[in-house]
């Protein structure tokens, strides 16, 4: 089976979130963090820096890698390895781009019903600066067949 490594950062601290609205492309609809594919020859550190300049126009500034998450679909037949990030400052103001539209949540207020279903599950664990691991089974985009999730 193809493996796809993907990236994603959370920007975040102890009381709000800022997330993006995808506008186009694979999960439009759906607040998520900012990040995409790791182009070849490049680091998963390069390519997590390189997609929240390009989705919202910030740098983080200490990024720290949090988690990784292999994700299989019954309706996709490539599995996706995400490696996880999160940083609590950066550089910059967050800016509309033609992909992402971003904005604060509160953490109070994370809206997991607009978001990938597996947010739900993995979210609280980085929030609370903990690593962790897992993976998830999805027979479509909308519902989770099986998954695993352990801290490290």
């Amino acid at each position: 089976m193809i493996r796809r490594q993907l990236t994603l950062c959370v920007v975040h601290d102890k009381e709000r979130m800022l997330l993006g609205m995808k506008k186009r492309g694979f999960g439009a609809g759906r607040w998520n963090g900012f990040g995409g594919k790791v182009a070849k020859g490049e680091t998963i550190e390069a390519a997590t820096l390189r997609e929240i300049l390009e989705e919202c126009g910030i740098v983080p500034i200490n990024m720290r890698k949090r988690g990784f998450i292999l994700f299989s679909s019954q309706e996709i037949p490539q599995q996706e390895e995400v490696h996880v990030f999160s940083a609590t400052e950066f550089s910059g103001e967050p800016r509309e781009t033609e992909e992402m539209k971003p904005q604060w949540f509160a953490i109070s207020d994370i809206p997991y019903a607009d978001m990938w279903p597996d947010d739900a599950y993995w979210m609280p664990l980085l929030l609370a600066g903990k690593n962790f691991s897992g993976a998830f089974h999805f027979k479509d985009s909308n519902t989770i067949l099986k998954h695993t999730l352990s801290e490290e």
